[in-house]
């Protein structure tokens, strides 16, 4: 059996990969770690196989962020994805998988504009969340050997029943708005049980190396309303001829780029050997929002 430690007890992705692995119980024992307390320091790490690391401070700011606000981001997301990477290895800890983001690559494209990410893409982070993420990948990639085997994800947005971010602002708008714009957009998601599918595949097949899951299809915002409105039992009429009011409005706020602008993987680039996306884009939609 393999003992698996997730760090940043209660995170929703952890939490959700915790309970996902309950259907394993036979072959894998899950346990959750707070890391708010530096307790976890003390902590014999040699008793597990893997340690799957989620802690770390989700990028919630719009604009500016402040000198200390930017500490925090490398503090956080790269000081400690080190030190407990560091410490994976020298415990004896057989595989470390680090929970990147998509933001290495910057910021979505504007309303309009194609950004289409694929192998040859450099990663080019557009503030210090983004570039805390790089600075930590390149922190633990030096680990990475025959006998501690590091793992990245770098995945697009993430959502699910009980999620953050920009998925429960659009089903709020879903649920409250007769009508929505239609934009013709196209985005990288990730359900949260694909993710939690391809994270027990990259321990069954004791995986390394940098990946890029995603789902099956691409989202298009102004759908996406609509199907979550249509699992609600309401309904949104999509409104044309909205474009060039969204492009004012994307001078005032970056809110605007982030829920209709442009910013996906190839699909080439999320394949896998074994397939890892259990659920399609309308499935997931109504398994959220049942």
């Amino acid at each position: 059996m393999k003992k698996i430690l997730v760090t940043g007890a209660g995170s929703y992705v952890g939490t959700s990969f915790a309970n996902y692995m309950k259907r394993w119980r036979d072959e894998c024992a899950v346990e959750e770690i707070d890391m708010i307390d530096g307790s976890w320091r003390e902590r014999d790490f040699s008793q597990y196989d893997v340690v799957y690391h989620v802690a770390g401070i989700a990028h919630s700011d719009s604009g500016k962020i402040s000198l200390e606000r930017a500490k925090l981001y490398y503090a956080v997301n790269t000081d400690l994805t080190v030190e407990v990477a560091k410490k994976a290895k020298a415990d004896g800890v057989k595989q470390f998988i680090f929970m990147s983001s998509a933001i290495v690559y910057g910021e979505s494209a504007p309303i309009g504009k194609r950004k289409r990410i694929t192998r040859e893409t450099p990663v080019a982070p557009a503030n210090a969340y983004g570039d805390s993420k790089v600075q930590a990948e390149k922190g633990i990639a030096p680990l990475n050997d025959a006998y501690f085997k590091v793992v990245v994800l770098r995945p697009p947005m993430i959502y699910g029943k009980g999620s953050k971010g920009n998925y429960p602002i659009l089903a709020k708008l879903a649920g409250k708005c007769p009508v929505f714009p239609r934009v013709k957009n196209e985005r990288s998601m990730l359900y949260v049980e694909n993710l939690c599918e391809f994270v027990r595949l990259m321990i069954a097949n004791e995986e390394s190396g940098v990946f890029w899951p995603q789902n099956a299809e691409y989202s298009v915002t102004s759908e996406l309303v609509k199907a979550i409105a249509a699992a609600r039992g309401k309904r949104v009429r999509l409104i044309s001829g909205c474009g060039w009011v969204l492009k004012l409005l994307s001078f005032a706020t970056s809110l605007v780029n982030k829920a209709f602008g442009n910013l996906s993987y190839d699909q080439g680039l999320s394949a896998y050997k074994t397939e890892y996306r259990l659920f399609s884009l309308q499935d997931s939609i109504k398994e959220t929002e049942k």
